[in-house]
């Protein structure tokens, strides 16, 4: 089902024009100055069409996060108590004053609302008007910008809104903003083209958990049995595959290939059905690329990423039911900066849009891609961060990839403010408070925080300067800043939402692609294994009839880390620091570390009354 679709309008049958006495009723909505290496070329043509989206205040946002940490809480009597479809509608759903105002608004500047499309919960409106109109509308006027790679883009500088709607809306865009979403993990993180039978065994097999790690793992060919035997999930049969559901997301045109797929799995996972695959999902005209990469896409990275996550996550999950979502259609509104000065970003609203509509919801969805915070409009970030939480209190484990960075690739560290202050530069939606962001490690057993000098990878982390740091983790990251003291005392927001939460395995992971085994490492091979491991428990907890882990963290803060292998070495560095070192228990660098299966069924088993783990036949209760 598509969401959101944009109205295509030809014609107005009525010119918008704003009068002169109206638009003193106007105020500035939100202003921006044009971000360095953006410069100013000629006004759009005024029949260009802009796809303009209103995203009108929620209703009872509170009121739904709330619920989510009622739900998400296991000490809680609702815990494990998600809601429907319909309840975070009701909750979502914008006041009648507002949508009253709003139409009201519409239909002085002669725009109907037949013209209008909404989504279910009617908190998004979007109306397709030439570059004119929208001037009119905004008080406002659009020209073409173009940035130093060349990329050229319709923006104003700011826009106004009637004061009596200021209290309704919370953004309207494509306004005054510019971006570069990023796919975390690609040809530079560890890529090779080694085959079979060169310096290393491409494929171990054996498939027991009685092995140990020597015999299964070589830390520079990372293959999906050591991975399953180092987080302990090998011995594990799903109880429940077509009740169970699992996912990841595609941004950027990346297409993950069944053939690829198929190729890994016969390879990785011998026992596996050979028609065992994932359905895909096409959001907003996404692409669905089946036809074999030639060699020049390798050189750019294309489908890299949405192969990895498929990958890893079938090697963990079989015979579990899996799907992917490819997401196409408008960028949304950023400021580039320094690191990230392109204008390719994608919609998570549009995705959003879309999954929120549907009933059947998978119950981990891995995502692999991210935006220094700064480029991201702080209005939309809040929004996006909002719209992750519905999915949460329906009972969504949301993980996403905390960036290959560190705490900000040296030369970029700058404020995107206008004062170019010093700072390290965090990641969303990983700073989201309502996420389960993923970090980095490698080496086998003893795990350290990931990095790779061939091509300046190092795990992503920091705290938010957008989000402030949620009751769950206060007294972990308090304890934490603490040790370090004064380092690095005003490069970082000392009081914002830390991340990550935990961390898996991101260094040489093996994949297929275009029918040849390569290399891939980043952040985005360590979220799709932590799904992968999560997936399997949530497969045990519905075959005992219980619901779901959700939104992770509540549980994740309060057991503080028992089930987590603890990373104590290594540092996430950047800006030209040191970043921030790994540290016992918790800690910016690693989170609580990496997931232990066995451990993470004992403590959720045993609030539940105990119970003993079973190996090949699953949880017993």
């Amino acid at each position: 089902m598509r969401v959101l679709n944009v109205l295509a309008l030809t014609g107005l049958a009525t010119a918008l024009a704003v009068p002169l006495e109206r638009k003193a009723e106007y105020a500035v909505h939100s202003e921006h100055f044009v971000p360095r290496g953006w410069r100013r070329l000629d006004t759009p043509r005024p029949d260009d069409t802009i796809a303009l989206r209103l995203g009108l205040k929620q209703g009872s946002f509170h009121e739904l996060e709330r619920h989510l940490y009622e739900v998400s809480d296991p000490d809680h009597p609702r815990y494990g108590q998600h809601l429907s479809h319909g309840d975070i509608q009701g909750l979502t759903r914008p006041s009648e004053d507002a949508l009253d105002a709003v139409h009201e608004w519409l239909q002085e500047n002669g725009i109907y609302l037949d013209r209008v499309q909404y989504s279910p919960a009617r908190d998004w409106l979007t109306v397709a008007l030439p570059v004119s109109d929208v001037e009119d509308l905004l008080d406002t006027n659009y020209h073409e910008y173009t940035n130093d790679e060349g990329v050229r883009v319709v923006r104003t500088t700011k826009y106004s809104l009637p004061r009596s709607l200021h209290e309704h809306v919370d953004v309207v865009q494509p306004t005054n903003y510019f971006g570069n979403t990023k796919a975390l993990g690609a040809s530079p993180f560890g890529m090779g083209d080694w085959k079979s039978g060169g310096d290393h065994q491409p494929w171990h097999h054996g498939g027991s958990g009685s092995q140990n790690l020597s015999a299964v793992c070589n830390e520079t060919a990372v293959t999906n049995l050591c991975l399953r035997t180092l987080y302990k999930t090998v011995d594990y049969v799903p109880q429940v595959p077509g009740k169970n559901y699992v996912a990841t997301t595609n941004y950027l045109n990346q297409t993950a290939n069944y053939s690829d797929f198929h190729i890994f799995m016969s390879e990785q996972r011998k026992d596996a059905d050979p028609s065992y695959q994932y359905s895909y999902q096409i959001v907003a005209d996404g692409v669905n690329n089946q036809n074999m990469e030639p060699p020049e896409a390798l050189e750019m990275g294309l489908d890299l990423e949405a192969n990895q996550d498929v990958q890893t996550v079938g090697g963990f999950v079989y015979p579990t039911r899996f799907t992917t979502y490819s997401t196409g259609g408008l960028s949304p509104v950023f400021t580039p900066d320094l690191q990230y000065p392109t204008n390719g970003n994608e919609p998570y609203l549009t995705w959003l849009s879309y999954v929120l509509a549907q009933k059947d919801l998978p119950y981990v969805i891995s995502t692999s891609y991210a935006d220094d915070e700064q480029t991201v409009p702080i209005n939309y970030a809040r929004r996006v961060c909002a719209e992750l939480a519905q999915l949460g209190a329906r009972g969504v484990t949301l993980l996403f990839a905390t960036g290959d960075y560190g705490v900000g690739t040296n030369g970029t560290c700058l404020s995107n403010d206008g004062k170019n202050t010093t700072k390290f530069l965090p990641m969303f939606p990983a700073s989201c408070p309502y996420v389960t962001a993923v970090g980095g490690t490698r080496n086998i057993p003893e795990e350290v925080v990931t990095w790779d000098e061939s091509n300046s990878f190092v795990s992503g982390g920091g705290l938010s300067n957008y989000f402030p740091r949620p009751a769950y983790q206060d007294g972990v990251v308090e304890k934490y800043l603490g040790e370090i003291g004064s380092l690095h005392e005003g490069l970082y927001n000392r009081t914002g939402r830390a991340y990550p939460d935990l961390s898996a395995q991101g260094y040489r992971y093996q994949i297929v692609y275009a029918g040849q085994t390569f290399f891939f490492g980043g952040t985005s091979a360590a979220a799709p294994t932590v799904a992968g491991v999560l997936t399997n428990v949530n497969d045990a907890l519905l075959a005992a009839g219980r619901p779901p882990l959700g939104f992770l963290n509540p549980w994740l803060y309060k057991n503080a880390g028992r089930a987590f292998n603890d990373v104590k070495g290594g540092n996430i560095w950047g800006c030209n620091t040191s970043g921030f070192p790994a540290k016992e228990e918790w800690d910016v660098a690693s989170g609580f570390g990496t997931p232990d299966f066995g451990r993470i069924l004992g403590d959720l088993f045993g609030k539940g009354g105990g119970g003993e783990y079973g190996g090949g036949h699953g949880w017993k209760g």
